[in-house]
């Protein structure tokens, strides 16, 4: 395993790391902090917690001996609903609970949930992987979520930047790489919603905050700008920390006028009516607008908002779908899988 989805692995899940390695079929308990000790070359299966039932601490760590079967041990990545107490989450009360069940039957009682399982018999030194087909294999090691394959690199510039209304919802996960500039000058306009234009060489070499995503989260951008039919994405190159980096950017077709101001940064989030303070703007001068290439666009429809939702319920703050309380103060999205704490589904309506 990399050193980098060590770390994202950590950083992603920080409530506990467990470990049982498979040259001994001993297990270890760790803070999630102690990533390192995956960079090895003895095999191993590791779990690292989020917590979302139950309480942070080594009692909930994974993985959990499954009743009276003191050789058998089960690590789970999901949260099954309508289990689970504010000590005790949800994988332990399962994996008591699998001591009561004939072994044989295991596979069609952990199937049946939309989660990610390993059973370890310590006694027999083997291991059994369950919903196989809900892994990613990358690599020669297989990854119950993907959300720690973190290989799109985005550079964003709008309310996606770092601290901003859609940072929390859609990038809070993702490995931040850090602040940059376009290498090309582009023009960004700020009419409400931020806009940058696919006209290199107009405008100023734009601030963006560059992030590393997985490719769940990549589909969820696109999702969230309407790609391709609202903003359409495209790469560049950004100089970030001294250096050039080939990122994905939204662009939209927006017209551009002589009258049309052109900002360096985006410093304030209009969507939501607060007074946003550009560093710089200027406007497109009558000359360059005679001499600009024309660019072909996708028409939108009036009607294409893909970013304000309609929905006064709780909704997803990924995708923006309906979610559903599981009465452990954690919201579920059946459209798109996501967990999520009470408070961020709530402070998100806000």
């Amino acid at each position: 395993m990399s050193n980098e989805i060590a770390k994202t692995s950590a950083r992603i899940n920080p409530h506990g790391l467990g470990i049982t390695w498979l040259d001994t079929f001993k297990t270890t308990y760790h803070k999630s902090k102690e990533y390192k000790l995956l960079l090895t070359e003895r095999p191993f299966i590791a779990h690292f917690r989020y917590a979302t039932v139950g309480k942070v601490g080594l009692s909930n760590t994974h993985p959990f001996i499954c009743g009276n079967n003191k050789d058998e041990l089960l690590m789970q990545n999901g949260t099954i609903k309508g289990i689970g107490t504010e000590t005790m989450c949800d994988s332990k009360v399962l994996a008591i609970s699998l001591g009561n069940v004939d072994r044989k039957n295991w596979k069609t009682e952990l199937e049946q949930y939309d989660s990610r399982f390993v059973s370890i018999n310590t006694r027999t030194r083997s291991f059994q992987i369950y919903n196989r087909n809900l892994y990613t294999y990358r690599d020669g090691i297989w990854y119950s979520k993907a959300n720690v394959l973190q290989d799109n690199v985005v550079a964003v510039y709008g309310t996606l930047k770092k601290g901003y209304s859609n940072y929390a919802g859609h990038l809070k996960s993702a490995k931040y790489i850090g602040k940059g500039t376009t290498k090309t000058k582009y023009p960004l306009l700020i009419e409400s919603l931020p806009f940058l234009v696919n006209k290199p060489g107009l405008g100023h070499r734009v601030e963006v905050d560059v992030f590393k995503v997985d490719d769940l989260t990549f589909q969820k951008l696109d999702r969230l700008e309407g790609h391709p039919q609202w903003y359409r994405r495209e790469e560049i190159p950004v100089e970030v920390k001294g250096r050039t980096v080939i990122c994905w950017v939204y662009f939209n077709p927006k017209e551009l006028t002589a009258d049309t101001k052109m900002y360096q940064s985006y410093t304030g989030s209009q969507m939501f009516g607060t007074t946003p303070y550009p560093k710089r703007y200027d406007t497109v001068s009558q000359s360059d607008f005679d001499m600009e290439e024309n660019h072909q666009f996708i028409e939108v429809q009036e009607d294409t908002d893909p970013i304000f939702p309609s929905n006064t319920q709780p909704i997803c703050i990924d995708c923006m779908s309906d979610v559903e309380f599981d009465g452990f103060a954690n919201y579920h999205c059946s459209a798109c899988g996501g967990w999520f704490k009470e408070e961020e589904v709530l402070k998100y309506q806000e």
